[in-house]
């Protein structure tokens, strides 16, 4: 049992610490997504309470001349629109923190784009970091990756053009994984029936990794001091992190928010890291056979 609260004091109102950093934003997030996943941790039998202090006039409390209370948000997230990702929540995190772009499968269009350029433009005195928040399980990445592996189907999005617009940017990092996979276990693993999973579970993380990239160089010169990262969501865990180990199995090195990769070959090494994993190894039931 757990008790998620949002506390504020109309009597005691406080200033919130701002992040002075992208390297500063970054922890707080990792350490706001460390609380929420320890504390919603099902293995525990100690009722656990998380506390969000809370602002009041981040919503116009006691605001004077009934204004609206100006936008400061640290850090703007770009994340899937599922259901089952509270972004907030899952940083821990309240009101006026967080910039949150939410979209089927975390994918760079042009609204999204623009919504955070906006940001960037209007909030360049609080906003520090731009995180690409994707999630295990992902509904958009697993129609890519049914359409990477029987292409017969894309016949049937021929002419929707707003899905098609999500899952043509998917497929590049499909294609990505299922050259990690190949090169590490043989032209003929994706034809195998638990092929499926595993592109999914490395699909995920890759289509952020890519984002962040572009975002990335989207940015860089304009705002060199703007940092850009990703990670995944794990529905199991709650963890915010690299899919390597499986959900119980986590390790230190794969939790957080990561920087994307800067080339190709950085792309080659980020899939051969994750496609070499345990999580993708036992999906292909591969678990008990030398790396």
């Amino acid at each position: 049992m757990f008790d998620l609260i949002y506390r504020f004091g109309p009597a005691n109102v406080e200033a919130r610490p701002m992040p002075r950093s992208a390297e500063e934003a970054r922890q707080l997030l990792v350490q706001g997504n460390r609380d929420f996943a320890e504390m919603t941790d099902a293995r525990s039998s100690e009722k656990r309470t998380c506390v969000i202090p809370f602002d009041p006039r981040a919503f116009g409390w006691g605001v004077a001349n009934a204004e609206a209370p100006v936008q400061a948000p640290f850090a703007a997230v770009l994340g899937c629109a599922d259901a089952r990702v509270p972004t907030e929540m899952v940083f821990t995190k309240g009101c006026n923190e967080l910039f949150v772009v939410r979209v089927a499968g975390n994918v760079l269009g042009q609204e999204c784009l623009g919504s955070l350029r906006y940001a960037v433009m209007h909030f360049p005195e609080t906003l520090k970091l731009i995180v690409v928040l994707a999630h295990t399980k992902c509904g958009a990445v697993t129609e890519a990756v049914d359409l990477y592996l029987v292409p017969g189907r894309y016949i049937q999005i021929a002419s929707d053009f707003p899905i098609r617009s999500i899952e043509d940017q998917i497929l590049v990092a499909v294609r990505v994984a299922a050259l990690a996979m190949e090169a590490l276990y043989g032209l003929e693993i994706t034809r195998s029936p638990d092929c499926r999973g595993a592109l999914i579970e490395a699909a995920c993380i890759l289509n952020a990794a890519w984002t962040a990239y572009c975002l990335q160089l989207e940015f860089r010169q304009e705002f060199p001091h703007l940092g850009v990262v990703f990670g995944a969501y794990d529905l199991v865990s709650r963890f915010v992190r690299l899919p390597i180990s499986r959900a119980g199995e986590l390790t230190e090195e794969e939790k957080g928010l990561f920087t994307p990769p800067e080339d190709v070959e950085g792309f080659r090494q980020l899939a051969g890291k994750i496609c070499g994993g345990a999580l993708v190894r036992h999906l292909l039931k591969l678990a008990d056979q030398p790396a």
